[in-house]
Parts: C-alpha cells; structure tokens; sequence
C-alpha cells in the first residue's frame, strides 16, 4: 500500500510539475513566436512602402493593386537630376551644369531594397498560408487640396497561425487578431505605419 502511495506521489509532482513548466514556457512561446512573425510582416510592409513611393514618384498616385505596381515599376523608367558646379566659373556662383538621366525604376528600387525583390511576391502574407495583403489606394480632400492616399496591410490573425485565437490575450494584453498592421491611411496624407 505505501508503495502505490508513493508512486501516485510521484505521478502527482510530475504532473505538477509539467503543468507548471508549460504555464512558465507558454507565454515565452507566443511572444517570442509573435515577435518573429511580426518582424517578418513589418519587413515586407517597409518593402512595399518603398515601392508605393517609388510609384508615386513616377506616376503622381499610388497604385491601387499589386499588379499595377509590380507591371509599372518594372516597364518605367525614373527621371534624375543631377546638378554640379560649372567647373568654367570659378566662384561657384549660380551656374550650375544640370544632368538630366532616365534609368529603369526598377534599378532604382533595388537599389533602395538592398538587392533585387521579386515585386510580385512581395503581396504575400509571411506565415500566412497563401493570403495577400490587402491594398488600398483613393484621393480625398484636405485642406481644400485633393490628396493621395494609400492603405496597405493584413489582420494579425492572417499570419499569426496556430496563435490566432483570442485565447492568448492572456499572455499578451494587448494582443488581438482582429488588429491590422498596416502602413498609410485612406482617412489622412499618412504613409506612416503602425508598429
């Protein structure tokens, strides 16, 4: 009898102990697993964003579709201008030799990507089985001036995976699926994002 005592005890401190453990290794779990999952989608956003204003630099708008920014910044080309001191005028006053160059405005962007990026691709959600990032793009009125404006991201619940449930708002407050993560605004002049 004393032996089956002692056996159930041990059972017991190691179911404890296991349950213990898992509410200590939860809760580092989905933080350190939201974190990367977080990174990884503010990586591609930051990438889009950059595309969006290379866009809007060569078109005026930004473009209200993946395929409309992938198809226009690699068929077109950007114009700089390039202004260098008149080496004939000694002073350096006012006479400037102004260059004007046209390069392809996918070089460019590659250029400010660090390396080449497939644009197509870069509409889909990290971690999120397929799904693409919702885009926006319209005009407004503000300050009696029409605007641009520009809207572009996902719900946490789109790349969050098996974390996607309310449920792990206990661990985190201020976690909730249904927040987007987004840069830009289609209420304000806003290209801003909110991480």
């Amino acid at each position: 009898m004393r032996r089956i005592v002692n056996v159930m005890l041990v059972l017991i401190a190691v179911i404890l102990g296991y349950w213990l453990y898992k509410s200590i290794q939860d809760p580092i779990e989905f933080q350190a697993e939201k974190e990367k999952r977080k990174d990884a989608v503010i990586s591609v956003l930051k990438k889009i964003q950059t595309a969006q204003d290379m866009y809007r630099t060569i078109r005026g708008s930004y473009a209200g579709s993946f395929d409309t920014l992938s198809k226009v910044l690699m068929s077109s080309q950007i114009t700089l201008e390039k202004l260098e001191a008149d080496p004939s005028d000694p002073t350096n006053q006012d006479k400037f030799i102004r260059t004007i160059i046209k390069k392809p405005a996918k070089d460019s962007l590659f250029n400010l990507l660090g390396g080449v990026v497939n644009l197509d691709s870069l509409r889909y959600i990290p971690y999120g089985e397929g799904k693409t990032f919702s885009i926006e793009a319209d005009t407004i009125i503000q300050q009696s001036q029409k605007v641009y404006v520009v809207e572009v991201g996902t719900k946490y619940k789109d790349f969050m995976g098996e974390f996607a449930s309310p449920r792990y708002k206990k661990y985190d407050a201020m976690y909730d699926p249904e927040k987007s993560l987004k840069f830009g605004d289609l209420n304000s002049a806003n290209t801003s994002g909110n991480w």
